[in-house]
Order: structure tokens, then sequence, then C-alpha cells
């Protein structure tokens, strides 16, 4: 009778939907380990060899703190991130590019009390919930009406071009989510298409620029305002497009990240050579960060890997089965762009590890070593959480829907 009870009560502590709750678990118990394998060269140089990954401990102890809280918020209260939300990032944002301090020659952080962060973590995470009030408010029998699109264009180009002159990838990565919600909730095909086009048009064009734009001319280029990440961009886009097909092609010295992940891609095989077991992590420069999916797969194979793909997959067709269940229009759009935010993100990240995309400094959401990015992640999980609860209202969510 006492081991009942105790369990009883354990459920009623984390309620709402047990397979979120078991996706952020996992990927969180993956972090842990893999982080304290990637992070040798960091504790060798410090002499401190548990600090890094208690520290990162701590932060995903705190970010599950954070999930359970926001988990117990009706989701009702989420609208009003509607009004605080685009304020907050504005005003975050601009004061991190006029900020005198910089990290890796960026003003894309902030910091407050010795605890750095990024206010774009909050502004993407702000633009979603603002398209989903705007997707749900206006509405006629057809789906969004044109003057959704045009809300929705706006907050976007400030939000994202905020964000842009620091971080592309962000940028482009969030734009990309909010064209998704768009697509999902039936803006009209004359707006969505032109703006397609539009899209393509100016990625070509871009991508041309980045690409074949003699250097000499970018480095003038980018002494004007806003433009001083150009040269960046387009080392990134030639490092990618020039990659050499023959594997004794590759330079070591010149492209470190990248060729040492493509080794650890390449030497995992099936099962991987154990945790703890890398021998790329030693080499490879941001491995508990930007590239800790190839210390993945070298370490749990091909096998881990695809496991891990599949936490964010079975996020993602959760929050779409959640989702059908939502009474209301808000909490729908918004489960299902907070669920694109993280996807997306991840699939990003994975791309770029095994040579599908180039460099974007995006971490692996919930996995990657960074405190902010953790904390912000698992407060659009706890969100998820939230709206799960009030959709069992219109039918039990069972996980043998998985």
């Amino acid at each position: 009778m006492t081991i009942r009870n105790k369990t009883i009560n354990f459920s009623k502590l984390f309620e709402g939907d047990k397979v979120l709750w078991m996706v952020l678990f996992f990927l969180c118990i993956i972090s842990i380990l893999e982080v304290y394998s990637a992070s040798s060269n960091m504790t060798f140089e410090k002499g401190a060899y548990w600090s890094p990954v208690l520290k990162h401990g701590l932060y995903l102890a705190l970010g599950v703190a954070i999930t359970w809280v926001i988990h117990r918020i009706p989701c009702r209260f989420f609208g009003w991130v509607v009004v605080i939300g685009p304020i907050l990032s504005v005003l975050l944002l601009l004061l991190a590019l006029f900020s005198s301090g910089s990290l890796n020659d960026t003003n894309r952080w902030l910091s407050v009390g010795g605890f750095s962060f990024q206010p774009s973590e909050i502004a993407k995470g702000s633009l979603v919930v603002v398209v989903a009030w705007l997707l749900s408010v206006m509405r006629n029998e057809k789906g969004a009406t044109p003057q959704a699109f045009k809300w929705i264009m706006g907050f976007s180009i400030v939000i994202c071009g905020l964000i842009v002159k620091e971080n592309l990838s962000t940028a482009m990565f969030t734009f990309i989510v909010v064209l998704m919600m768009m697509f999902v909730g039936n803006v009209p095909w004359k707006q969505l298409g032109a703006l397609i086009g539009f899209l393509a048009i100016a990625g070509s064009a871009g991508y041309s620029v980045l690409a074949f734009t003699p250097e000499e001319t970018l480095e003038k280029v980018s002494t004007y305002p806003g433009l001083k990440r150009l040269p960046t961009w387009a080392h990134r886009v030639r490092n990618h497009s020039e990659m050499p097909e023959d594997p004794n092609d590759f330079d070591l010295n010149t492209n470190p990240q990248i060729t040492q992940a493509h080794i650890a891609v390449a030497t995992s095989g099936l099962i991987g050579c154990g945790p703890g077991n890398s021998k790329v992590r030693d080499f490879l420069p941001q491995a508990y960060s930007d590239f800790i999916f190839a210390i993945i797969i070298e370490e749990l194979g091909l096998v881990g890997g695809l496991f891990v793909l599949l936490l964010y997959i079975a996020l993602l067709y959760r929050a779409a089965r959640i989702a059908s269940r939502c009474e209301k229009n808000f909490p729908a759009f918004l489960i299902l762009g907070l669920a694109l935010l993280i996807v997306t993100q991840a699939l990003i990240n994975m791309m770029v590890a095994v040579g599908l995309f180039p460099v974007t400094g995006q971490p692996l959401p919930l996995v990657s070593r960074g405190g902010s990015s953790i904390m912000v992640n698992c407060a659009y999980i706890g969100m998820m959480i939230s709206i799960s609860q009030s959709a069992r209202q219109n039918g039990e969510i069972t996980t043998s829907a998985i």
C-alpha cells in the first residue's frame, strides 16, 4: 500500500504528457554522459576533473526545475508573453548589440550577476508565442487572414533583423520556424507563395555573394555597419561547398572542426567505441557544444545517433498529437511552434556534425553544454507540458499513441 501511494504521488508531481517528460529526461542523461566525455580538454587545462560536468549537471537540474514550475502554470497565462515578450526581447537585443563586451568577436551575450546569456534565446521563443497568438485571433473560416500575415512579418522582421547582425544562423532558422507555423496556420497561399519565392531568390543571391565574391572585397565591405561578420559567413559557406571528396585531401590544420567531426562519424561503426572512449574529443574544438553530436555518434555509434534523432522526432510527433486535441487555436499553434523551434535547431546541429550543412554554431538543444540555452529550452518544454494538460479535456492522450 505504501509503495502504491508513493507511485501515485510521483505521478501527480510530474503531471502532463509523460512522453514529453521522458524525452526531457533521456536527453538530460545523454547530455551528462557526453558532456563529461567531451570536456576532457577543459578538465585537463583547469585541473578540475569534475567541475565542468558538475556545473553542467547543476544547469540541467535547474532547467528541470524550471520545466516543473512552468508546467504547473495554466497555459491561458502564456498569453501575457505576447505583451511582455516582444518589448523585453527588443530591449535585450539592442542592449547586447551596443554592449562593450563581446565573445568570439560578436555582441550576442549579456551578463547579469556573473551569469551570461544570449538575448536571442528569449527573443525567438517570444516571437513564436506572438505568431501563435496572431494565427489564433486573426482567422476566418478559410484560415488566417491577410492581416495576420502582415503583422507576423512585421514582428519577424524586427526580431530577426536585430538577431541577424551577430547571429545569422539563429535569425534564419527562427524565420524558417515562423514560415512553417504560417503554413500550418493556413496563411493565404498568395502571400505565402510570394514570400517563399522572394526567399528563394534572396537566398540564392546571398549564397552567390558569399561563395564567389573575392575575399579582398568582402573585407572592405565588412567595415560597413552591420557587416563585420560577412567574411566569417563566406568562410563557412566556402568550406562547406569546397569539401574534398577524397579523405586524404582533408587539412587537419585548416578546418579542424569539420575534419575531426568527420573522423568521429566515419570511425563510429554501428555501436560506437563506448561512452567515455572518444579519441576525437581531444582534437575537436567545441566538442562539448556545437559538435557534440559527432561525439555521440563516435561513442554510441549509428544506433545512439539514431536514438537521439528519434527523441526529437518523438517530441515533434507528440506536440502534433497534443495540438490536435486542443480546444483553442492559441495553445495548438504554440505547442507546434515551440516543438518546431527545438527540433529545427536540433536537425541543423546534426546536419552540421555529419557534413550536410555549413557550420552555424547552433548547440544541440538540451544536450550541448551551456546554461542559458538549457534553461530556455526547458522553459519551452514546460510550456508544452502545460498545454498537454489542458488538451486532456478534449480527449485522453496515452503514451501508447507513439
